[in-house]
C-alpha cells in the first residue's frame, strides 16, 4: 500500500463548531485527543471525497479498520490508524469507538437518504456519539455520562448538517433531513438548490432544530456529571456553543450563508460556561 490511501480536505481542528482538544483539557491527555482527531479526520475526508466511487471508500475504510484490529500493524497507508491504536492500547479506551466512526461512514458512502428522525438518530449514533464516549472513556469518567453526551453529539450533527444542508446535497447528494417530513412540507431535494430557504424547507428545518432543542435538554447535566473540572469546563462551553447555535439556525438562512458563531458569541459562551461551572462546584 501506499500513503495515498488518505485523501485530506484541508479542514483541521480549528474548522470546527466547537474546540477539539483545547487548553481546557488536561495536558496529559491533549495529545490523544488530536490523535483521535486526526484519525476522525482522516477517515471522514475519505467518506466525503466526491471523486472516489463508492467501493473504494470501503475498501480504504476497511484497510483502516484492519490496521486498528492488528496488534503491531505498521503499515504507512494507515499511519492514523497505527496511531490511534497505540493511544488506545496506551489509555486503556475501547477501541470499539473508532469502528463505530469506520462503520458511519461506510454508510455515508452508501446511503445518501434519511426516510425519518429515527433512522438519522440511528446514524448520529455511530457518526457522532463515538466522539462523546471516547473522550469520556479517556478521562476515566463514569459511563452513566454516556446519555448526556450521546444526545449533545448527536445535536451537535444535526446542527452540521443544517449548516452544510445546500453543500452536502450539492457536492455529494446527500441529505440528513427526514425524508417523511420533507414529503409532508411538499418540498422535494430541489428546494436545497435555491437561493435561499423556501416557507416549506423552513419548515422541516425548524422541526429539525425543535428535536433538537429535546435533545439539548438531555444533554444539559452533562457538565456536572464530569469528575474532571477541565473537562466539565469544555462540555459546559461545547452545551453552551450548542444552544446558542440552535437560536442562529432559527434567525439566519442556512441557504444564503453558512451561520456560525461570531468571536464574541465564542467569547460569551466561554465566559457562561466557566460560570456554570464555578456554580455548580460552589
Amino acid at each position: 500500500m501506499s500513503e495515498s490511501v488518505e485523501t485530506p480536505s484541508g479542514k483541521q481542528a480549528g474548522d470546527e463548531n466547537f474546540p477539539v482538544g483545547s487548553w481546557l483539557l488536561p495536558a496529559a491527555l491533549r495529545p490523544h485527543v488530536a490523535v483521535f482527531y486526526a484519525y476522525a479526520r482522516a477517515i471522514d475526508d475519505i467518506a466525503d471525497n466526491p471523486e472516489l466511487p463508492a467501493a473504494q471508500k470501503i475498501d480504504r475504510l476497511s484497510g483502516f479498520e484492519h490496521a486498528l484490529r492488528e496488534p503491531g500493524g505498521a503499515d504507512p497507508a494507515y499511519a492514523k490508524a497505527n496511531a490511534i491504536r497505540d493511544s488506545m492500547a496506551a489509555t486503556g479506551v475501547d477501541p470499539q469507538h473508532c469502528i463505530d466512526l469506520i462503520n458511519a461512514f461506510k454508510q455515508d458512502a452508501v446511503q445518501s437518504r434519511y426516510a425519518d428522525w429515527d433512522e438519522l438518530m440511528g446514524y448520529c449514533r455511530l457518526s457522532a456519539a463515538p466522539v462523546g464516549r471516547y473522550l469520556i472513556d479517556l478521562h476515566g469518567e463514569s459511563r452513566h455520562a454516556y446519555p448526556a453526551s450521546d444526545a449533545l453529539c448527536a445535536a451537535l450533527q444535526v446542527i452540521n448538517h443544517l449548516q452544510d444542508c445546500q453543500d452536502d446535497f450539492r457536492t455529494m447528494d446527500r441529505v440528513y433531513l427526514p425524508g417523511d417530513w420533507m414529503a409532508e412540507a411538499g418540498i422535494t431535494t430541489a428546494a436545497l438548490d435555491g437561493v435561499t430557504t423556501d416557507s416549506g424547507l423552513r419548515r422541516v428545518i425548524d422541526r429539525c432544530l425543535d428535536l433538537t432543542a429535546d435533545l439539548m435538554r438531555v444533554a444539559q447535566p452533562l457538565a456536572g456529571q464530569l469528575q474532571n473540572r477541565r473537562f466539565a469546563l469544555e462540555a459546559a462551553m461545547i452545551v453552551r456553543i450548542a444552544n446558542r447555535l440552535i437560536l442562529e439556525l432559527r434567525d439566519r438562512d442556512p441557504l444564503a450563508e453558512r451561520v456560525v458563531l461570531r468571536r464574541p458569541q465564542y467569547l460569551c459562551c466561554g465566559v457562561g460556561a466557566v460560570w456554570d461551572v464555578v456554580r455548580r462546584s460552589g
